[in-house]
């Protein structure tokens, strides 16, 4: 049985429906009462509210399932942000991921998956793609890549010093059913206009968007599955993986996408941009795996419409 925290939410719910497809069985461990979605209802799937920064809580959940792997995907960061007790805050964060890890040593788990993300790449020069293997500035320009940094280094650490199959995923932009406007890219936002006939809102962007700024745009099925593999994976050759499209996306691409669904969507750009066309080269999960995106921009595109047009808030 896989332990998936952040089972209910965004990535973790695909991730559970792609595990289940695989034939496992999951238990979720989420730290509020969350409805359970309609396709994840079934037999071979547990939750359980534990909070993972009360390690004895945790520790509970594996007296009463057997455990044979984690999929850590809560964020262990002090999140949402807050000026009030930040030493506290980030005590709290890393002492998640350290119950994790302690939970995955008392437990004798076969592999521990934790959730990185694409912004720890922030700050290299140059187009291209981004591989596991380029060192990684030591500056963050966000909350966010700063602590998946620092979690990174610790997953490695705990990996050799208490033996322990840890494995980072670096996962790119995701958009999909089940997700939300995101503040680094707008397709999200984009979708949601057009499925509800309005012009997209933009003001909760950290900076403007332009119609040729691209970034690895993944749909969210695709990063469930892309994870679901590399938990269940017979042998892993490296313990960071990037997850993604493996391609990079432009705004303008998603908008076509979104207008072969929509003709009249109201949604436009500017042009212009950075330039920077990067994203995350996926061959380590590919010769791993046997990964492979299902999903192009138009065919999710068209998936995430449907999905909101069939009474889906999000």
């Amino acid at each position: 049985m896989i332990l998936v925290t952040g089972g209910l939410g965004f990535i973790g719910s695909h991730t559970v429906r792609a595990l289940l497809d695989l034939g496992e069985e999951c238990v979720l461990v989420q730290r509020r009462s969350a409805e359970v979605p309609a396709d994840l209802a079934e037999a071979r799937v547990a939750v359980e509210r534990a909070d993972i920064t009360d390690l004895t809580a945790l520790l509970d959940v594996g007296a009463r399932h057997k455990i044979t792997g984690i999929v850590h995907l809560a964020g262990s960061m002090p999140w949402p942000p807050s000026a009030d007790e930040p030493v506290e805050a980030t005590r709290k964060a890393i002492g998640g991921l350290l119950n994790i890890l302690q939970a995955a040593q008392s437990w004798g788990v076969a592999r521990v998956g934790v959730a990185s993300t694409i912004g720890v790449y922030a700050g290299l020069p140059g187009a291209g793609p981004l591989r596991e293997d380029m060192p990684l500035p030591m500056t963050s320009p966000h909350l966010i890549p700063t602590f998946k940094k620092v979690g990174e280094l610790l997953n490695d650490h705990l990996a050799e010093a208490a033996g322990l199959d840890v494995v980072n995923y670096r996962v790119s932009a995701t958009w999909g059913p089940r997700g939300h406007s995101d503040p680094f890219f707008p397709a999200p936002a984009f979708v949601h206009a057009a499925a509800r006939g309005t012009a997209p809102d933009l003001s909760g962007l950290r900076a403007p968007a332009y119609a040729d700024d691209a970034i690895d745009l993944c749909y969210v099925k695709d990063t469930g599955r892309a994870i679901a593999l590399l938990q269940l994976a017979d042998r892993l050759d490296h313990r960071t993986y990037n997850v993604a499209s493996g391609r990079a996306t432009t705004n303008a691409e998603v908008i076509a996408a979104i207008k072969k669904v929509v003709p009249d969507a109201p949604i436009e750009l500017p042009t212009g941009g950075t330039g920077h066309h990067n994203h995350l080269d996926i061959t380590r999960i590919q010769q791993d795996t046997g990964y492979r995106p299902a999903y192009d921009t138009e065919s999710a595109a068209a998936d995430y419409i449907a999905w909101l047009r069939a009474g889906n808030e999000r």
